[in-house]
């Protein structure tokens, strides 16, 4: 009887003690955490749930500062908190009056980035099955914990209502952290460090096959016609529950909303391809959106997306349901206030939506940041978009905007070019850059009385046209013809 006395003793005090230690654990957002980098040199918002009216102190080590709040009825509460330039590792410390207590450990202030979008923004650095990813080996084999680039990637989480908690870790830059992270936007990130030699870190938030209405809210959706808000109703059972409209935005980009950062990368758009004219006026309300919930200037918050890459899509060569898409995505630099856009039409492969050039995506990524963001003037990372078409007997002159160094390269015949008469069959086109390299010059024999150019404006183009940082010319047309074909 005495020994079974004992042992009640000890599950009650056992019980007691885990009780006490959950009770330790002050309520932070699922965001915030050991190994997490804030932006440098902004205010930071640190937020979570206690208990109703409690006060809470934030006491940052970097400057000695302790921040205060009241927690509301419901237990929410915040405090902004002042960030210094780059540098650290630093430990934040967040507790009650009472004397519970958590401790943020191996703090870095530096560069942060939220990466989101659709498969080809979600495979990781080691690949996907049968589907590799050019240069991760080296990049895995030789990431060293010392290296001040930290990521953390959110679980999948489609849900009918917006929820504060997330499935995520914040981890260093060690071998199997890297080989599990977002190929696109580590390779980003790298190239972002090795530059301006400071800490950086990504949030991966992304889900493949998913169309841009997932990752938006109900206000961001208002005015657009056919969004299926039913599919929210069955949610939990269903077999794609991504699919649903504000489902991601709901569980994937809510519960992060307002976590400073310096700006987003969106690499996104096959699932809408079918969809191109819509989906410019989603993305401009999408990217609207964004700068809303975050509490961002159009100038505090850039946007850089990339592009579509070629793939087949089931259709012949010259099928070009994708090149609207890609269409709609250039035409989206004029609508959407602060952004740029990585082109990939010399990175896709025919037959695998998931090209292996995420490296070539990830430092174009870079170079927009780089020279949109943090100045580095002395590169030219944006692609050249036409600025006028003249037609002259038989040929059509294509002048761009660019730079100076103009395009390139001085080739007798660019690939990808056509041209169609009245007739609106697009033939194939010889083309060569003349006039001082600001201007190109397209013909056919087939047409001698031209009036349309197309480039690369096909699922899967050839490719030829670059400025002189190496960015690709984007697929565009002059015309606007629906049912153009193409000459067999």
């Amino acid at each position: 009887m005495k020994k079974l006395f004992v042992k009640i003793l000890v599950v009650v005090a056992t019980l007691f003690a885990s009780l006490c230690v959950a009770r330790a654990e002050v309520g932070l957002a699922d965001i915030l955490g050991s190994n997490m980098v804030l932006q440098r040199e902004t205010s930071v918002r640190i937020w979570g749930k206690s208990d109703a009216k409690a006060t809470i102190n934030v006491t940052t080590s970097w400057n000695k500062k302790t921040y205060s709040a009241v927690a509301d009825k419901a237990g929410r509460w915040e405090v902004s908190v002042e960030t210094p330039e780059a540098g650290g590792p630093y430990t934040v410390v967040v507790e009650e009056k009472k004397g519970e207590h958590v401790v943020l450990e191996n703090v870095l202030i530096g560069e942060v980035w939220i990466c989101s979008g659709q498969s080809n923004m979600e495979m990781p650095v080691k690949g996907y099955p049968f589907q590799p990813v050019e240069g991760s080996t080296e990049v895995i084999l030789t990431a060293t914990d010392s290296t001040p680039i930290r990521m953390c990637t959110l679980a999948r989480q489609a849900v009918a209502e917006p929820v504060e908690s997330c499935e995520l870790t914040w981890q260093t830059n060690t071998p199997d952290a890297v080989a599990g992270t977002s190929a696109t936007a580590y390779f980003f990130a790298k190239r972002l460090q090795e530059v301006l030699r400071v800490p950086v870190g990504i949030v991966v938030t992304c889900w493949g096959g998913t169309k841009v209405e997932s990752w938006m809210n109900r206000e961001a959706l208002e005015g657009f016609e056919g969004i299926k808000y039913e599919l929210l109703d069955e949610i939990a059972t269903a077999k794609r529950p991504h699919d649903a409209p504000t489902s991601l935005y709901n569980g994937m980009l809510y519960p992060i909303k307002g976590f400073a950062a310096r700006g987003f990368v969106w690499y996104q758009g096959e699932a809408n391809r079918l969809s191109p004219y819509t989906y410019r006026k989603l993305m401009t309300s999408f990217v609207a959106m964004l700068r809303k919930e975050w509490g961002a200037t159009e100038e505090q918050m850039p946007f850089y997306y990339a592009q579509i890459a070629p793939y087949y899509y089931y259709e012949d060569e010259l099928g070009c349901s994708s090149a609207f898409l890609r269409e709609a995505q250039l035409l989206g630099l004029k609508t959407i206030p602060n952004s740029d856009m990585v082109v990939t039409l010399d990175t896709g492969e025919s037959h695998c939506i998931h090209p292996a050039k995420k490296q070539v995506v990830g430092d174009r990524f870079a170079w927009l940041a780089l020279a949109g963001t943090y100045g580095y003037k002395t590169i030219n990372p944006s692609t050249p978009t036409v600025k006028s078409t003249k037609v002259e007997g038989d040929k059509i002159m294509v002048y761009f905007n660019m730079d100076n160094l103009g395009i390139s390269p001085l080739a007798d015949n660019l690939e990808g070019f056509h041209v169609a008469g009245e007739d609106k069959v697009f033939y194939p086109a010889k083309a060569k850059i003349v006039r001082n390299n600001r201007c190109v010059e397209v013909h056919s024999p087939q047409v001698p009385n031209p009036v349309a150019v197309r480039y690369a404006f096909t699922n899967v183009p050839k490719v030829s046209l670059y400025n002189m940082t190496g960015m690709p010319v984007s697929s565009f047309r002059t015309d606007l013809w629906p049912d153009a074909t193409y000459a067999r």
